[in-house]
């Protein structure tokens, strides 16, 4: 299921060069600049209506500097689709959406923070609302609406906020994420409305929520991350990790989950059976041999484990690796053209 929507990112990002970002508006020629590290980036920006503006964000990559103007009174929307997002804002704050989460803060608190991508692919969309603007000239639905209020019901004190997946807000997004590029605009303008009235009707929920937590916490988990990615061999558990990194056993798990979607165990099973396939499509090593170099002494119990996965033993799922290489590799057949030559002759 992650290789697939992976997959499809990259795809989407096919015409970005390595390394850039593109913006794509409307009517403009693409702006292309550099990212500065590894990766690639697709920033689709529709304004729809003075004061409102919808960008998607496609990325490949780890992170990505995100950098406007600190409007104290400007909104943010965010909601995430594929992949996990995290704002480092300013005040040392950082906070997490998932699959179909929706993030509220004020542009002043994420001016100058930096987007982490803790999956390295990430796609969502972004409402930026300038209440003032856009009460100066309305749309007709939108009339009736004060946009300063959802800014002081939502963010309080300028904190962020997040509304975790439910149904309302798939029915208002998913319909957006894969239009022709004819009705996206017109599409995004009645959807951008529908949200707005919608969160007008919301109570506002708690500033912040359980998907805020330090920048340090955040910082530390993601090292422990990379050292257990890194040593898939090994096996730890959570009191001995929040020990040696003087974190609190409940912290860690929490800020872990917020971070990377799932439990420490699910995410590091997961990361050894991906390792597990590849090793087994790539090396010739034993079905023993692999379930050692990724945490598992008892073969069997690891064949169980991966069965469950990939819905096939580890020596099946070998062989038909084996078997589409084999046919990946042969030489194309002769044209028909040249077959039927042959046969006239």
């Amino acid at each position: 299921m992650q290789e697939n929507w992976q997959d499809i990112i990259r795809q989407e990002l096919a015409q970005v060069p390595p390394g850039q970002q593109m913006t794509c508006t409307p009517g403009q020629a693409p702006v292309c600049h550099p990212l500065g590290q590894a990766g690639r980036a697709l920033a689709q920006v529709y304004p729809l209506f003075p004061g409102l503006t919808f960008t998607r964000l496609v990325v490949q990559g780890e992170a990505l500097a995100h950098h406007h103007p600190p409007k104290a009174a400007a909104l943010e929307l965010t909601h995430c689709r594929r992949g996990r997002v995290g704002w480092e804002m300013a005040d040392g704050l950082t906070l997490y959406l998932g699959p179909g989460d929706l993030a509220l803060h004020p542009m002043a608190c994420c001016a100058q923070s930096v987007l982490r991508f803790p999956l390295e692919h990430y796609e969502g969309f972004s409402l930026s609302l300038d209440p003032d603007v856009l009460a100066a000239q309305p749309p007709q639905a939108l009339a009736g609406l004060a946009p300063q209020a959802l800014l002081e019901a939502f963010c309080p004190q300028g904190r962020p906020a997040a509304l975790p997946a439910r149904r309302e807000l798939d029915h208002i997004f998913l319909p957006l994420y894969d239009l022709p590029e004819e009705v996206r605009t017109p599409y995004y303008t009645l959807k951008a409305q529908e949200l707005l009235l919608y969160l007008s009707r919301l109570p506002a929920p708690a500033a912040g929520g359980s998907q805020e937590y330090q920048s340090q916490q955040v910082e530390l988990v993601r090292t422990i991350h990379d050292q257990l990615l890194a040593h898939p061999e090994q096996r730890v558990t959570i009191e001995a990790l929040a020990k040696a990194h003087h974190l609190n056993a409940s912290t860690l798990k929490a800020v872990f989950k917020a971070v990377y979607g799932q439990p420490i165990a699910a995410h590091m099973k997961a990361h050894r059976m991906q390792q597990a396939a590849r090793l087994l499509a790539e090396t010739d090593q034993s079905v023993g041999e692999i379930a050692q170099q990724v945490g598992y002494e008892n073969q069997s119990k690891f064949s169980a484990v991966f069965r469950q996965t990939f819905q096939v033993l580890p020596t099946q799922y070998r062989r038909q690796r084996r078997e589409q290489r084999a046919e990946d590799e042969l030489p194309p057949c002769r044209g028909e053209q040249e077959v039927s030559h042959e046969e006239m002759g």
